[in-house]
C-alpha cells in the first residue's frame, strides 16, 4: 500500500476554490479503528455548512466529509476483515476529525456498518448518510405507519426524495415539494403522489388534497417553511424537523403555545451510524440491485471535480444526491 493519498482539504471556511487536493500521509488505524479505502463519498449540506463557517467545532484543516463508502484496508481489532464492503457517517467525520473526502478515512470501528452488494460505487456511495436521515425520520422522528399520510417539504433534495422512496414502501400517501416545475416529474418517477409547486404558502392546498391535513410532515427546508409546513398538518399529526436547505435553523423569540398549532406536535431528528441497521442498508441494497426501488442520483464527480461538485450543492439545482467517485 501506498504511504500517501490525495484528499481535499479545507484551510478555512470559503468559497468552492477554498478546497484543495493534496497529499497526505494515509493514516495509520489503531485498535478500535477501521482503515477504509474509499471508493465513494456523497455530498451533504452539512460539508456545505463547514465550507460556509456556518459550522461549530470544526477544527482547521480539515478533509471534509460526513460519510464514505468503500472497502476495508485495515482493521487491528479484528472488528471487520481487509476487503470487506463498509460505509461510514457521522460520529464527527469531517468536523472533528478527517473525513471521507479522501482516498482513505480512518474512522471509529463503532461507526462502520457492513454489507455486500454488486451495485456499482457511485450508487453505493449515495446511500449511507441519505438512508439514514431518511430511515430516520421517518422511523424516529415520525413514527410513521402504513397508510398515512406524508408531505416532504424540500422533495427533490437527496433526502426528500429517498424518504419518498421509503414512504412508498410503506404504503404511504405522498405529497412533495418543489419550487422549480421542471422537477415535477423526477418527483412523480419515483412514485409521489401529490406534486406542489412551493411558493412558501402551501397549507391550503396540501388541506385540499388531503382532508384536515397530512398525518406526518418531514421538512427539510428549514425555520422559513416550518410555520406553514406546521399549518399543513392534520390534529395529532406531526411534523419533524431535520433538514435546513435553506440555512435557516433557529426561530427567534419562540414562543410554542403561539407558534404550534392546536394538536400538531413539532420532533426534530439528527441521527449517527447506530440509527442505521445493518439489516436496513443490506435490504434498501438488494432492493435496488433487484429494481424494486432507485437512488436518486442527481450528478457523479471525481475528486478532481470537487469543487464544481460543491459549485452544483450550493446553488440548489440538484435533483437527488450528489457523489464523487476516488
Amino acid at each position: 500500500m501506498a504511504e500517501t493519498m490525495r484528499a481535499v482539504v479545507l484551510d478555512a471556511p470559503g468559497p468552492p476554490d477554498a478546497l484543495h487536493i493534496r497529499d497526505l500521509p494515509i493514516p495509520v488505524p489503531e485498535a478500535g479503528q477501521v482503515l477504509i479505502r474509499v471508493k465513494a463519498f456523497g455530498l451533504n449540506r452539512s460539508e456545505l455548512h463547514t465550507r460556509l463557517g456556518l459550522a461549530d467545532g470544526v477544527i482547521f484543516p480539515r478533509v471534509l466529509g460526513i460519510e464514505a463508502t468503500g472497502v476495508v484496508a485495515e482493521c487491528p481489532g479484528g472488528e471487520f476483515e481487509p476487503g470487506q464492503q463498509v460505509v461510514t457517517l457521522m460520529g464527527g467525520m469531517g468536523r472533528t476529525f478527517d473525513g471521507g473526502y479522501a482516498e482513505y478515512t480512518c474512522v471509529p470501528a463503532a461507526q462502520v456498518i457492513p454489507f455486500h452488494s454488486d451495485l456499482p460505487w457511485d450508487v453505493l456511495g449515495a446511500v449511507p448518510e441519505m438512508l439514514q436521515t431518511s430511515y430516520g425520520s421517518l422511523t424516529v422522528g415520525l413514527d410513521a405507519k402504513r397508510g398515512q399520510s406524508i408531505l416532504i417539504r424540500g422533495g427533490t433534495s437527496s433526502i426528500g426524495m429517498c424518504t419518498a422512496v421509503l414512504a412508498k414502501q410503506r404504503g404511504m400517501t405522498v405529497l412533495a415539494t418543489t419550487r422549480n416545475p421542471d422537477k415535477t416529474e423526477a418527483l412523480h418517477r419515483i412514485g409521489v403522489d401529490h406534486v406542489i409547486l412551493d411558493d412558501g404558502d402551501i397549507a391550503a392546498r396540501v388541506r385540499e388534497l388531503v382532508d384536515g391535513g397530512v398525518h406526518t410532515a418531514l421538512e427539510l427546508i428549514g425555520t422559513p417553511t416550518l410555520p406553514d409546513t406546521l399549518r399543513a398538518t392534520a390534529f395529532h399529526g406531526v411534523v419533524c424537523f431535520t433538514g435546513m436547505l435553506s440555512n435557516q435553523w433557529t426561530v427567534e423569540n419562540f414562543y410554542p403555545i403561539g407558534y404550534l398549532p392546536r394538536g400538531v406536535r413539532l420532533a426534530a431528528y439528527g441521527g449517527e451510524a447506530g440509527d442505521l441497521p445493518p439489516e436496513v442498508l443490506q435490504s434498501f441494497l438488494d432492493a435496488v440491485a433487484h429494481g424494486i426501488t432507485t437512488v436518486p442520483i442527481s450528478g457523479t464527480f471525481t475528486l478532481d471535480e470537487i469543487r464544481q461538485a460543491h459549485t452544483v450543492m450550493e446553488s440548489g439545482t440538484a435533483t437527488g444526491k450528489l457523489v464523487v467517485t476516488t
